[in-house]
Parts: C-alpha cells; sequence; structure tokens
C-alpha cells in the first residue's frame, strides 16, 4: 500500500536524526537548516523530537534544532531525569552545536526545561516560547495523569487506550502521527516513565522563574485539561514581561492542533531578515 506523504514524512523521522556527545551522553537530534537566530524546540514528557514534526514546516526558512530529550527516542538515559539535568543537556547542545543565543521553544515539560535553562545558563538563551507548560504542575496522587502512569506495564503497547487520553486532541491532527508519538512513548520502561513523573510533580519553578531575562512568549491552550488558566496566570505574573496568548480551541498539544497559530505567535517574536 502506498504511503501518504504524512505517513512517509513520520516514517522517515527518525532516520533523520543525528547523534552528539554531551558530557558522555548520546543525545540525539534532528537539525533543519535556515536561517538565524536558530530555534530549539524542546519536547514534553514521553515525546520526542517527532512532537514538532507539524509545526516544523510552518517555519519555512528557519533554523530548526529538535532535540530528543535524555531517555526519550534516540537518546541515552544516564542517571538523573530531574528538569535540571535536562536543562544542562540541552546547554551542552546548544554549546557543542556553537548556536548564537537560540530562542528556546518548550512543551509541557519542554517548557519546565526550557525556563531553568534560561535561569542555570543566561547566556545562552536569546528568547523563551513556553507552550502549554506550568511553574508548579500540582498533580494530586488521585491526579488521571499519576493513576494512568501508575498502571502501565512494560512491554508498554502503542494500542493502549491510555493514549486515548494522554494524546487527546481536536480532529484533524494526522493518525500517523500520533501513532508515531505512542510507538516512541511505548519504547520508554514504565519505570522511567514513573521515574520522570515523579521529578515533576515535586518541581516549582516559581523563584527559577522570577529571575528569567529573556523575553518570553507564553503559549496557553484555551481547552488545557493538565495546565489551565490559573497556571498560565501564575507563570505569566513570574515571568517578568512576558507576553500570554491564548490558542482557545486547543488542548495541551497546540502545535499540534494549530501548528500555523503556534508557528506565527513565534514568528512575531523573532527577527525579520
Amino acid at each position: 500500500m502506498e504511503l501518504t506523504d504524512q505517513e512517509a514524512e513520520q516514517a522517515s523521522w527518525a532516520g533523520r536524526k543525528q547523534t552528539v556527545d554531551i558530557g558522555g551522553l548520546d543525545l540525539a537530534y534532528v537539525e533543519i537548516p535556515g536561517s538565524e537566530p536558530p530555534l530549539v524546540l524542546v519536547h514534553g514528557f514521553t515525546d520526542t523530537s517527532r512532537s514538532f514534526s507539524l509545526l516544523a514546516p510552518h517555519l519555512p526558512g528557519r533554523r530548526l534544532i529538535v532535540p530528543d530529550l535524555r531517555g526519550h527516542g534516540g537518546s541515552q538515559a544516564g542517571e538523573g531525569c530531574g528538569i535540571a539535568d535536562f536543562a544542562d543537556d540541552i546547554a551542552g547542545l546548544i554549546r557543542r552545536l556553537r548556536l548564537d543565543r537560540p530562542v528556546v521553544v518548550g512543551h509541557s515539560l519542554g517548557g519546565m526545561v526550557s525556563i531553568a535553562l534560561a535561569t542555570r545558563h543566561p547566556e545562552l538563551v536569546g528568547g523563551l516560547v513556553i507552550l502549554a507548560s506550568a511553574l508548579m504542575p500540582g498533580f494530586e496522587q488521585d491526579h488521571q495523569l499519576i493513576d494512568g502512569v501508575a498502571a502501565l506495564r512494560d512491554p508498554i503497547s502503542p494500542v493502549d487506550p491510555f493514549y486515548h487520553w494522554w494524546h487527546a486532541c481536536r480532529p484533524g491532527v494526522p493518525r500517523a502521527f500520533l501513532a508515531g508519538l505512542a510507538k516512541d512513548a511505548s519504547a520508554i520502561p514504565a519505570a522511567r516513565w514513573r521515574a520522570i513523573l515523579e521529578e515533576v510533580r515535586r518541581t516549582d519553578l516559581t523563584a527559577a522563574a522570577r529571575a528569567v531575562q529573556a523575553p518570553t512568549l507564553i503559549i496557553a491552550g484555551g481547552r488545557d485539561p493538565l495546565f489551565g488558566e490559573a497556571h498560565q496566570r501564575a507563570m505569566a505574573g513570574a515571568l517578568a514581561g512576558s507576553r500570554l496568548v491564548w490558542a482557545q480551541d486547543c488542548g495541551h498539544n497546540p502545535h499540534w492542533e494549530d501548528p500555523a497559530f503556534v508557528a506565527e505567535a513565534i514568528a512575531g517574536m523573532l527577527p525579520t531578515a
């Protein structure tokens, strides 16, 4: 059966990855050549660089660096899985590729990582875009995400019913893309899911956000079931001078659901050629 263009794009994504050694850890990333400043796109919990494959075509001509976080996709796991570990890896990648103060775009967990990066390594970051994220997730023990992850058992099936909730988005997101995400996530051992989630649960980036000096854009999903309006207002209040825009009809994944809107918002904070 002949693949559709979208199916072919998703099937080829893993083959586009390169690997670089960051302090003894092999970190995988996809690079799309283009103009400076580059964008470093940091995915969320259990996703991979694939998470931005629908957004990339809406940022034509821009250099994109799209890593897999440690323990996700093609990147080695390493010993730690805290927000600071992820942030230091991205700092190492920026230095290794000699990127000149890129704009860092972080989704969900990636947004938390981006804030930590801007605090721990301010000289490396030219700007931030925080997408559907939070300073302090505050998941209670009976939260649907906590219960769903606790119930996962190895080997995780890419058709596990949990993904209907975890990857929920409005109609129109390509099925081949969602299937690829589920396959990538299922390759992560259940114990690593739980370890990273525990790190996320106990994170509070409020003080870190107040120290961020990089210009910041916050993009929030108007129907985000994980990080709703209270989370977004708290983030906007802590990130001095930030701008908050709403993808009103989107849930937790605006860059999947309305990539054109997200790309336009990002482009608005980039210098024109």
